[in-house]
């Protein structure tokens, strides 16, 4: 690479956006903000947010970065996206948003009917399980929407996370970064893919697999810019996404913790401890550590609630 050469990095939080554009030695050079009302609620405990606004957010945050640096944009060699972690979108087979994005601070319930089967029934009975079970098939959204919008559901192509969502405005493929997926779906936190079809995960949710995006591990190659989000977005066109992790994997990373000696103290929207680990390891029975923006990697992660 030339020395004139850049990468960009988009951050949707849940508190702004911000459009990044750093030199190879990695200093910021500059940067687009636009501050995001967190969520609204029609409900007590509910918080949503239409997904469009920030999709809207993300091309004015950009716009303002492109305002601030005089640069020849084809010098950028690539971009990489980070969101807020946990925040569900339900779409149709365009990717258009069928219903508001269930964020991660959204605090409905779903029902709990019937037990899981099989032997992972009797193991979690057992076991003295059966309550954390209740508990995750209780906080995953796609049962509320299941049982309360099943006209919603019924028409529901790809059930996405954020990045997912952006990712697809961005290249047009339902695909996301393995770092990203924390939230309440068959996910296989202990070997960092969608879970196999015998995981109990699929008894306890109506997701189906082929409603979920294809999973790439950080550092590898997401897609290329559009002609669509390149007008949206002024980024160049042809540009390749390069996947990276959620929020609060990217934050370890760059707060330098890399390895299980050293934790990260983050005071963001909610207060977290965390440690990276090449290992599997459950702070919590079957409260998973959540996957790593470095490669086959894990964060262990103790929140704090404000």
């Amino acid at each position: 690479m030339s020395e004139k050469s850049y990468l960009l990095a988009i951050d949707n939080g849940t508190q702004s956006i911000r459009a990044l554009l750093f030199d190879l030695q990695g200093n910021l050079l500059g940067k687009g903000k636009v501050e995001l009302e967190a969520y609204y609620s029609k409900q007590p405990g509910w918080a949503e947010q239409d997904p469009e606004y920030y999709w809207a957010s993300l091309g004015q945050a950009c716009q303002q970065l492109w305002q601030q640096v005089d640069i020849d944009r084809s010098q950028i060699k690539g971009i990489s996206l980070t969101t807020q972690r946990g925040t569900l979108i339900n779409v149709d087979q365009q990717g258009k948003p069928l219903r508001p994005a269930m964020l991660w601070l959204d605090q409905r319930q779903a029902k709990v009917e019937g037990r899981i089967k099989g032997p992972w029934g009797w193991l979690f009975k057992l076991a003295g399980l059966q309550a954390t079970v209740d508990y995750f098939r209780a906080q995953a959204e796609v049962n509320w929407i299941a049982q309360n919008q099943p006209d919603i559901w019924a028409n529901t192509h790809k059930v996405l996370l954020l990045s997912g969502f952006l990712t697809q405005r961005l290249c047009a493929q339902f695909v996301d970064s393995v770092a990203c997926c924390v939230a309440y779906l068959p996910f296989d936190y202990k070997r960092l893919q969608w879970a196999k079809a015998s995981d109990w995960k699929w008894q306890a949710m109506p997701v189906r697999r082929e409603q979920l995006p294809e999973l790439r591990k950080p550092g590898e190659l997401l897609g290329h810019i559009t002609a669509a989000a390149s007008r949206h977005t002024g980024i160049p066109e042809g540009l390749p996404l390069i996947a990276a992790g959620a929020d609060k994997a990217c934050e370890v990373l760059g707060a330098g913790g890399v390895e299980a000696s050293t934790a990260c103290l983050s005071y963001g929207t909610t207060a977290t401890i965390n440690t990276t680990r090449s290992t599997y390891l459950e702070t919590i029975p079957l409260i998973p550590p959540y996957p790593s923006a470095i490669p086959d990697h894990f964060i262990t992660d103790v929140m704090f609630y404000r």
